[in-house]
């Protein structure tokens, strides 16, 4: 009975035109930003204490998951920003975009990859990545344990290219040990190209925090064979 009460409440909301509920609205909208024409979001938000930027795609297959990394750090630095004591200048946040695709419909990939800045306040900004990857074809998403097929061991090629373009663009003369190199944490975060994977390295995840964020190119012909 119950049930047949709501229905004839709905039925009637409907004939006699009430009102729907207001759907919600883009995620984009929901954060205070705005599309431009390439259908990128950007965020401006500013407060007594901050200011924040931030660029993200709005047609990235797997958005939620993009949303709510963003809505985590946007959320998490205004926190901060409005709870910490005053300072000379504001608490910044930036997050720029950097994209990439690779291979033909419908067997294509799309890399989304955020670089995050924000300065706290403490003796330095921290600076990172974070990196999207999408299989069109098999509409799912792409992490490093499932780039390669089972039971290959892409690092044993791909760190000796890393390394070499990574103490070839610093000028610390660091070496970069097996036991970091050779660690699959440190490349979760990554791009993928018809021609390369790029891997992006927050500062110390390789290199000394002083080198900053960086990135290695790894041509796809000199390691094995990616499963997507």
């Amino acid at each position: 009975m119950r049930y047949l009460i709501v229905a004839a409440v709905l039925t009637a909301a409907a004939l006699l035109g009430w009102p729907a509920a207001a759907a919600p609205p883009p995620p984009c909208a929901g954060l205070g930003g705005t599309v431009d024409a390439t259908q990128l979001c950007h965020v401006h938000a500013t407060g007594p204490t901050y200011m924040l930027n931030m660029a993200f795609p709005v047609d990235y297959p797997d958005e939620q998951a993009l949303i709510d990394y963003i809505t985590q750090n946007r959320d998490g630095f205004v926190n901060v920003a409005q709870t910490s004591g005053s300072r000379d200048q504001p608490y910044q946040m930036e997050a720029t975009t950097e994209q990439h695709t690779a291979g033909q419909p419908p067997h294509n990939t799309r890399s989304v990859v955020l670089k995050f800045f924000q300065d706290l306040g403490g003796a330095h900004p921290s600076n990172w990545f974070k990196a999207f990857n999408y299989n069109l074809g098999t509409k799912q998403p792409i992490t490093f344990d499932n780039l390669f097929p089972p039971g290959t061991t892409p690092l044993d090629t791909i760190f000796p290219i890393v390394q070499r373009d990574l103490e070839r663009q610093n000028a610390l003369g660091v070496a970069i040990l097996p036991s970091t190199g050779l660690d699959p944490s440190h490349y979760q975060n990554f791009a993928i190209t018809d021609d390369q994977l790029i891997f992006y390295f927050a500062p110390g995840e390789m290199l000394p925090a002083l080198a900053g964020p960086v990135q290695a190119q790894v041509p796809r012909n000199a390691i094995p064979p990616l499963a997507v």
